[in-house]
């Protein structure tokens, strides 16, 4: 499936966005678990992972939203904007220390 990488990256590092990943990091999660643990509504999480489902990098099964951890490592590894904040970051602590 062809997509805008440009908006995968900007869902992707969307700070209401990340809030949903960082607890689907640990695998799969029913929305009504999501809700309660983010304090935000279904239909809200819904709304925010509708572009990442829309192009497979979330996986949406009935009301359980789980992340395609292999089709998102690729993208993150394929990503200009991504490569240049780690390599900004590992020239920073080089740097520091």
């Amino acid at each position: 499936m062809s997509y805008d990488k440009a908006k995968v990256a900007e869902a992707l590092f969307d700070q209401n966005v990340s809030i949903i990943m960082a607890e689907l990091e640990s695998g799969p999660k029913e929305s009504t678990v999501l809700s309660s643990s983010l304090g935000i509504t279904e239909s809200e999480i819904k709304t925010r992972l509708a572009y990442l489902a829309e192009t497979g990098f979330v996986i949406v099964s009935g009301n359980t939203y789980s992340v395609d951890s292999e089709k998102l490592a690729k993208f993150m590894e394929n990503d200009e904007n991504y490569k240049g904040v780690v390599d900004g970051l590992t020239e920073l602590d080089s740097y520091l220390n």
